[in-house]
């Protein structure tokens, strides 16, 4: 059960109307690391999670996401207040009110006209939000670690509007925004290693032949670091050059077919064989001759 509380989660506070930074702010409303897709993600691992306390954290944060949702709609709504009544009203000339919308060459025009300067599920492009940004798989050491990377990546976004901002009201909330997802990750991340083990993910174990072997698959000057050299807690990296059939068989792809199939499967093969003797003349080689000369 949801109560909404008809108050913010964070006071909003913009100081003039700016139609072209509304339509960049909507890239955490409707974007791919916004506030709904993050509530989306963590709401549809909570509802599957079978840990008490990791079920509580996920909808305790699923249901924050919302309130910042919420918050960041507002700003949205906010910026747009003017734009929003201008548009509805047409009280302006029509060249006066397209250059208010368009302001610095922004986009901001397209999200006026379709969506009449609300707060829609979209993000700074225009393109629609959709479930393709939920990326829970229900394997909690695999989700977690998706989650701690999604707070990284709306973090990296939030402090993007910061810096194209001068607004002192609107970076205070990004602020207290961004930092929550700095907060969201630390509680991810304790969630995570409070699971032991956790890596790798799932139950299966890896191929102890191929574990900590790093496949040097690129030519030239080889960089070194601890992703390809010294002691992991597996083993130590054994590095080895590409080659094919690392398994040792003939790196081949076959599959024993049932005789019905394999003789359809000729057939196809001897109806389907290219000559490659043939010199055929195409359409492209006429092309590259030109045109017959007329007598």
């Amino acid at each position: 059960m949801f109560i909404h509380n008809k108050r913010l989660q964070y006071t909003v506070r913009v100081a003039a109307p700016n139609p072209g930074l509304a339509n960049l702010m909507l890239e955490q409303f409707g974007g791919p690391q916004g506030e709904l897709a993050a509530a989306m993600r963590y709401f549809t691992q909570a509802v599957t999670e079978e840990d008490a306390g990791r079920k509580d954290m996920l909808y305790d944060i699923a249901t924050e996401e919302l309130s910042h949702l919420e918050i960041i709609g507002s700003i949205i709504v906010m910026l747009n207040k003017g734009a929003r009544g201008q548009l509805a009203e047409g009280v302006q000339e029509q060249g006066e009110m397209y250059r208010a919308l368009t302001g610095a060459g922004n986009d901001s025009h397209i999200t006026s006209l379709l969506y009449g300067g609300g707060a829609a599920l979209i993000n700074s492009g225009g393109v629609p939000w959709t479930a393709a940004y939920v990326d829970t798989i229900g394997e909690p050491t695999a989700d977690l670690r998706s989650n701690i990377a999604a707070e990284a990546r709306a973090k990296i976004v939030y402090e993007r509007l910061i810096n194209v901002t001068d607004d002192p009201g609107i970076r205070d909330a990004l602020g207290f925004l961004m930092t929550r997802e700095v907060a969201h990750q630390m509680s991810f991340e304790k969630a995570l290693h409070s699971i032991q083990p956790n890596f790798p993910q799932g139950k299966l174990p890896p191929k102890p032949e191929f574990a900590s072997v790093y496949f040097n698959m690129s030519q030239g000057d080889d960089m070194k670091g601890p992703w390809n050299q010294g002691e992991n807690a597996v083993a130590e990296w054994e590095v080895r050059e590409a080659t094919p059939a690392v398994d040792g068989g003939d790196g081949l792809a076959t599959v024993d077919l049932p005789p019905q199939d394999l003789e359809v499967v000729e057939a196809m093969k001897l109806r389907t064989m290219s000559n490659p003797e043939a010199e055929p003349l195409t359409g492209a080689d006429l092309g590259k001759l030109g045109a017959p000369k007329k007598l």
